[in-house]
């Protein structure tokens, strides 16, 4: 299906976690995205949680949190991950609505890079370069095209190489 689908982007609130962690444990096949959202909410200094609503529903969340580059602790990053769209309503535009949205905020809040382990086809229309580009690789062995970062604010990760390291709860996915 290639329709596109309104939804209305706003916070993840209290109320919505079930729904959130029903719809990525739906639209991953299991538990562990939505149990490593649940973990990142307890374990995250600060974090960006966004959903998607169609007709009270929630269809679409987005997760960005901190992630550091070894030896220069004082960077303002975030890795993106986890994104889910319900399976129904997968290619309805829904995933680049929470994305522009969640980059929108991150820009908004100071933050100078946003990290994403995901399909090379996809993440660069928002802007997202392969990481080894700046001589910065993820910590987890992955192929060089599916770990990339966006410059938030110019030249921002110019003068920096290094290794991105995610909060723990990723390791025990």
């Amino acid at each position: 299906m290639n329709r596109q689908c309104k939804v209305n982007i706003r916070d993840e609130t209290s109320a919505d976690r079930a729904a959130v962690f029903d719809l990525n444990a739906t639209a991953f096949s299991d538990d562990a995205e939505a149990r490593l959202v649940d973990a990142l909410r307890e374990s995250a200094d600060e974090y960006i949680s966004m959903v998607a609503v169609d007709n009270q529903e929630i269809v679409g969340h987005i997760m960005f949190t901190p992630v550091t580059l070894e030896t220069f602790e004082g960077l303002r990053l975030m890795g993106l991950a986890p994104m889910a769209v319900s399976p129904s309503l997968q290619r309805a535009g829904i995933g680049s609505k929470l994305v522009t949205a969640g980059l929108k905020r991150c820009r908004s809040q100071g933050v100078g890079a946003v990290a994403v382990l995901g399909h090379p086809e996809y993440y660069p229309r928002f802007g997202f370069m392969p990481s080894s580009q700046w001589g910065i690789k993820s910590e987890y062995d992955v192929p060089e095209d599916v770990f990339m970062m966006l410059e938030l604010s110019t030249a921002y990760l110019q003068d920096y190489k290094g290794t991105i390291r995610y909060n723990t709860a990723f390791a025990r996915l």
